[in-house]
């Protein structure tokens, strides 16, 4: 199906009224039997526009391993404000481009991590239309000498590439602060690596890429951890001082090498930094269009829980604890609390901390576990976006309480790429 976007909710969305939300999500879904996923219509259309109003003018580049469903991926596209796709993986972004059928081809896909995938960049070199279309992440001249190894340059297409510039922050006590991605931190690294690529035959430099995850991918106000929240916030300001300097510094340098078409940095949870930094043209974002409960711990935004799921009760292991089937849809990253699966609905349900969410069964207890009976179903919101879409094979489209139709998810299309 085609989702439209276009038109942002007039009145506000049922999930604001949470006795009101997840009650009609249940009656919507009474036909169909849980384990099941759902998308809000409205919600998701809320989040679109609302990160398109955080961005401003900048164009957003769609996260596509916060979303993982072609459908929901080409309804954003759709939308003025939003260009391109920051892929995951090689494969999938040569799926993207291609096109099929039922798809269009995806015009501009940047793999957001290098790739070692031979087949993937034996097609990619051999074809002209999906190089142009597809840019490789790079951050060494390693990286080079692989995809030579594979197609030479003197029998391929030139690929177009893309560097990778280490955002993180490095503070004397406190060490390396952020995700352990690119050596290139320097704008003198920087340029060293922008002219090897430049005076090499087969490679077009055509963008610079930096994540500042410990500014977007950690929350700064963590509910009962107040401490530890100020400390969030005095780190990130002082790392968009740092950053600002250096990245512009980098991003000039690489520009006395190569005419960049495209400077990307940020992710959903540092939109407004990130467009106020005069380097970047565009932003990436993707997690919150789905609005994961990962992301409740921002003061700056409130996605709306577009993406939930609905597990069955199947045991009443007593009176207090009720037994799910399913459930361990653990987010990846550092374990904890923040990555397990959030019950949301009955009200007053929690996770037994020596099970948490299991693989075949997760038991809840709480108040409300004890008004529960076997058939009755209990919903979850995920931690990180896209990982839901790995468990199920497609999300039905509920639209004011009633069911729409069914989208796939990559997993629905036959395709895992990571």
């Amino acid at each position: 199906m085609s989702l439209d976007l276009s038109t942002p909710p007039e009145r506000p969305g049922t999930w604001e009224a949470p006795d009101e939300h997840w009650p009609l999500l249940t009656e919507a879904t009474a036909d169909l039997d849980p384990p099941l996923a759902v998308l809000d219509l409205d919600a998701l259309t809320h989040n679109a526009h609302d990160l398109r109003r955080r961005a401003a003018s900048t164009p957003i580049r769609v996260a596509s391993k916060s979303l993982r469903s072609r459908a929901v991926l080409d309804a954003v596209l759709a939308l003025d404000g939003y260009a391109g796709v920051l892929a995951y993986a090689l494969p999938e972004a040569l799926w993207l481009a291609a096109g099929d059928g039922l798809y269009p081809p995806v015009g501009d896909v940047v793999v957001a991590y290098p790739s070692v995938d031979r087949a993937a960049i034996a097609r990619l070199a051999r074809s002209p239309e999906l190089a142009a279309r597809v840019t490789l992440m790079v951050d060494s001249v390693e990286q080079l000498d692989f995809m030579d190894r594979v197609v030479p340059a003197r029998s391929r297409e030139a690929l177009r590439v893309c560097l990778d510039l280490d955002a993180s922050w490095r503070l004397p006590g406190l060490g390396h602060l952020g995700v352990r991605r690119s050596p290139v931190h320097s704008s003198r690294q920087a340029k060293t690596l922008a002219t090897a690529v430049a005076t090499r035959q087969g490679f077009t430099l055509v963008g610079v890429m930096s994540y500042e995850a410990q500014i977007a991918g950690v929350g700064d106000a963590i509910p009962g951890h107040r401490l530890r929240s100020e400390l969030i916030r005095w780190i990130q300001q002082r790392s968009k001082g740092e950053l600002l300097e250096r990245r512009a510094n980098a991003v000039a340098a690489v520009r006395q090498i190569a005419d960049l078409e495209f400077v990307n940095g940020g992710g959903t949870g540092s939109i407004e930094f990130t467009v106020s930094d005069p380097s970047v043209t565009e932003v990436a974002a993707g997690s919150g269009l789905f609005g994961s409960h990962l992301f409740d711990s921002y003061r700056a935004f409130s996605p709306a829980p577009a993406a939930a799921f609905a597990l069955p009760v199947v045991r009443k292991a007593s009176s207090q604890i009720a037994t799910l089937l399913g459930g361990g849809w653990i987010a990846s990253g550092p374990p904890g609390n923040d990555r397990v699966p959030l019950p949301v609905w009955p009200h007053g349900l929690r996770l037994l901390p020596t099970e948490m969410a299991g693989e075949v069964q997760t038991p809840v207890a709480g108040a409300a576990a004890e008004a529960l009976h076997v058939g009755d179903r209990v919903w979850f919101r995920h931690s990180k976006a896209g990982e839901l879409s790995e468990h199920v094979d497609e999300f039905t489209v509920i639209h004011r309480g009633q069911v729409m139709d069914e989208v796939p998810t990559y997993r629905g299309e036959g395709k895992a790429f990571l």
